[in-house]
């Protein structure tokens, strides 16, 4: 679609550029507080001083959210009702000026001249009549409207009807859910391998596309899906039972930013909530086979960083969900990035293992050696684990075995050369020690429903 070079009737002539960027106007919002949730939802409080007369009157409210929820909103106007409301959202801009100028008589300015002319159609390009001949705008031409169409705003506006018992000026305060805002937590963490520590620092990224920029505002966030939402992440995460000191509204933690901030359209903004040095950290190499999982090749285990989120040995804190970004310090010094996961909201007190990525020189192979069936309702299957290590010390692998019937629950272990761990009815686990530059196998039989 060309662009038009478009104005007004107004005695200054404005670019097409300088309709669809305008200059930022002073904001119409007063004392604004914003409740961020974690799912593209945000809760909007504006208290502005109105000077409404008595009886019914049309009041405006410029520079709501685009994405408002309409059927959400609420004003607590001291002496004066609600009589009707409509939001209007069909903003201005070059585009929507012209589609609102079809069928209606405008001015074309070509080569100096002012020309009478009609707007017939807009599509791909603007058609217009001009002195009886049909013709097509070309990139050069100019349109003056007349006016502007009543129902095109220059920012998000809701319209609404108040019925005032007297005159005089008051707060309203105007409160709306709006879609288009949402947060998330991002981890930075440094493990120093060696010492068996990380540093941890934690960060808010807050995104609006609202279509509206709030201004200096009072801005809490909220750790929780309200109303419904995902469920799990990542990495594997035994809930912890302790109680983090945070302020808490109904189940959920709340992250208030400090001071007031302006939150722009189109912004990504982010602030610090967590900053922990020195917690006890340790790597771990971990498998998990599942029921008859055989390779014809090696495969590489996990490495899996382990860390405690509890108030002693821990970072101390309850974590909202996001993406945990693990670094480790070269030969040189300079940190290099590992790996990273997404942790679900972590209550303080939980055990975190989180996946960085796949060894090198740690593998395993699982071979099922013999599977018979011994009866109508029993199978025994035999399993060999042969696990290798190229590194030049010696690794404990974190080996399971998975899929063991935890429908029935009836599945036995009937012999095994290195004593496993139950985890639960669906799992069995050995800690195996690999030696440097050396191998280590297992062997385990199975007595089975399938």
């Amino acid at each position: 679609m060309r662009r038009l070079t478009l104005a007004l009737a107004a005695g200054v002539a404005l670019s097409g550029s300088m309709l669809a960027s305008p200059v930022m106007a002073q904001s119409a919002q007063g004392d604004v507080a914003v409740t961020i949730y974690n799912n593209n939802l945000a809760l909007v409080q504006d208290k502005r001083e109105l000077r409404l007369p008595a009886g019914k009157s049309k009041q405006d409210f410029p520079d709501v959210s685009a994405q408002i929820r309409p059927e959400t909103v609420t004003i607590a106007a001291p002496g004066a009702t609600i009589v009707e409301q409509n939001f209007d959202f069909d903003l201005l801009t070059p585009e929507s000026l012209m589609e609102k100028a079809v069928g209606q008589n405008v001015t074309i300015v070509r080569g100096g001249q002012s020309l009478p002319a009609k707007v017939l159609a807009y599509n791909d390009g603007t058609v217009v009549e001009i002195g009886g001949r049909i013709e097509v705008l070309g990139k050069d031409d100019r349109v003056i409207f007349p006016s502007l169409p009543p129902s095109l705003r220059a920012r998000p506006t809701l319209s609404v009807t108040l019925d005032a018992d007297s005159g005089g000026s008051r707060p309203v305060t105007l409160s709306y859910l709006t879609y288009g805002m949402g947060w998330k937590s991002d981890y930075v963490a440094l493990f120093d391998e060696k010492a068996g520590k990380i540093d941890v620092q934690g960060w808010l990224t807050l995104t609006n596309r609202s279509g509206t920029t709030y201004s200096n505002a009072n801005t809490l966030l909220v750790a929780g899906q309200v109303g419904g939402g995902g469920r799990g992440m990542g990495a594997a995460m035994e809930p912890g039972t302790e109680t983090a000191g945070r302020e808490r509204i109904g189940d959920f933690y709340v992250y208030p930013i400090a001071g007031r901030v302006t939150i722009a359209e189109r912004q990504q903004k982010q602030v610090s909530f967590l900053d922990v040095a020195g917690a006890p950290a340790a790597k771990a190499y971990a498998y998990r086979n599942p029921w008859l999982g055989r390779q014809d090749q090696a495969r590489s285990v996990d490495t899996v960083l382990r860390f405690s989120s509890s108030a002693e040995g821990g970072l101390g804190d309850a974590l909202p969900a996001g993406t945990v970004r693990i670094y480790m310090r070269d030969a040189r010094g300079a940190p290099q990035f590992i790996g990273e996961n997404a942790i679900p909201h972590t209550p303080m007190g939980s055990r975190i293992a989180i996946k960085t990525g796949e060894a090198f020189d740690v593998k395993v192979k699982a071979v099922v050696q013999t599977r018979e069936r011994v009866s109508s309702t029993k199978w025994r299957t035999t399993m060999v684990y042969t696990l290798t290590n190229a590194k030049a010390e010696p690794v404990v692998v974190e080996l399971s075995q998975g899929g063991l019937d935890s429908w029935w629950k009836d599945t036995r272990i009937l012999n095994e050369t290195q004593k496993s761990e139950r985890v639960n009815a669906d799992e069995a686990l050995w800690k195996v020690s690999v030696p440097a530059n050396g191998e280590a196998s297992v062997t385990a039989t199975f007595e089975t429903r399938y």
